[in-house]
């Protein structure tokens, strides 16, 4: 008894200082690397600013949905859940970053501006959801391994990379409307490839 009483409490930390503090440290890695991105667009064309960007967008998914999971060690809905809270209070806290900082000094490019109908609000929405969905299916993974062999953030990122290369190549090659080899591309593969990589970790039962 004694000891499933520490495993449980070692798992599933969804008290509301972990989930205010984990909010707010990935609010403000995602901010930093937004306005990176945008000093490689201002300041680079072609092969290399595609290069940091994809390096930049590569850091920022495996950030958001990975470091709620070891913050909060997800193994049940409980913790799925709170990895999830924190996807969605990372956008706010970006949000406000953002607004206070990030537009004022003219962060984005006309790429930005051009994509969003001429305006820089219009990632805001999108930029919740896709926070939110991010942290949780990565902390869902990590969940279905602990299940099995046990977590490994490093395996976690190897499979959720691979699956999303997979979705990827394979958009450009059926030619997926406005899919290409490019990052735009795979960045937003990653979202099938969390979904994908989740039912490919939850295969079969505990091994533990």
């Amino acid at each position: 008894m004694a000891s499933a009483v520490q495993l449980d409490s070692a798992s599933d930390l969804t008290s509301v200082s972990n989930l205010v503090r984990g909010s707010l440290i990935l609010g403000a890695i995602q901010s930093v690397l937004v306005f990176a991105t945008s000093l490689s667009n201002r300041g680079l064309e072609g092969t290399p600013d595609a290069l940091l960007t994809a390096i930049f967008v590569a850091v920022g998914i495996a950030a958001t949905a990975f470091l709620p999971a070891i913050w909060l060690k997800p193994r049940t809905i409980e913790g799925i859940a709170g990895a999830a809270g924190i996807g969605l209070g990372a956008a706010l806290t970006y949000m406000v970053i953002d607004v206070a900082i990030l537009q004022p000094i003219g962060t984005y490019t006309n790429r930005w501006w051009e994509v969003g109908g001429h305006s820089n609000w219009w990632y805001h929405p999108v930029w919740w959801q896709v926070s939110s969905f991010i942290s949780w299916f990565g902390a869902w993974i990590v969940a279905n391994q602990a299940r099995r062999n046990g977590a490994s953030i490093p395996m976690a990122i190897v499979i959720l990379a691979v699956c999303t290369v997979v979705i990827g190549a394979l958009a450009a090659v059926v030619g997926f409307p406005g899919a290409s080899f490019n990052v735009p591309t795979f960045a937003v593969a990653a979202l099938p490839g969390l979904v994908l990589a989740t039912l490919v970790t939850g295969l079969g039962g505990a091994r533990n």
